[in-house]
């Protein structure tokens, strides 16, 4: 692991800083306009999850697990390789938003969180996962079809490749 670099964009609220290139995994939230229900319909979220499997495969980076929400998405990943982490999310986000009617679709900021141990990203998987239990979506976690919770429980493959943490649950 390096030591990492910070950014500081002057748009961002003060004392927020964004560090990548530390070889930390990432815990990214991002939000629709308005936080309106744009991914709420089967079609959206299937838009959501062919984008992301798209982005995932262009700019090689892991992908650890990730929820498609009613109106914002969670996704646990790694740094790519090659760009930075808010090159990919851009890119994600557009891909998304051509294929979609509703504009402006997405907010333009994204919240970021250093993943920076086993408990902590085992925190997290289970937070996304049981996020459309908390929300009251579904009764359980494997009721929900817009989450990769699914490729960790029966280790099958879906729409989006999913690198599977040995130590989740």
């Amino acid at each position: 692991m390096g030591s990492g670099t910070r950014s500081r964009n002057p748009l961002m609220p003060p004392r927020l800083e964004r560090r990548q290139q530390t070889g930390n995994l990432h815990f990214v939230t991002f939000s629709c306009h308005n936080r309106n229900p744009y991914l709420a319909s089967p079609h959206a979220a299937s838009v959501f999850e062919h984008s992301l499997e798209s982005m995932r495969e262009k700019y090689k980076f892991d992908l650890l697990g990730y929820v498609v929400m009613p109106e914002h998405v969670h996704l646990l990943l790694s740094e790519p390789p090659t760009r930075p982490l808010s090159t990919v999310l851009g890119s994600l986000k557009r891909s998304v938003s051509k294929q979609l009617p509703e504009s402006p679709f997405w907010l333009p900021r994204y919240h970021d969180f250093n993943v920076f141990s086993p408990t902590k990203r085992r925190e997290k998987l289970r937070y996304l996962h049981r996020n459309p239990v908390a929300r009251g979506l579904v009764a359980t976690p494997a009721e929900y079809p817009w989450s990769s919770f699914q490729t960790y429980a029966t280790r099958i493959q879906s729409t989006v490749t999913i690198n599977i943490d040995p130590g989740a649950p």
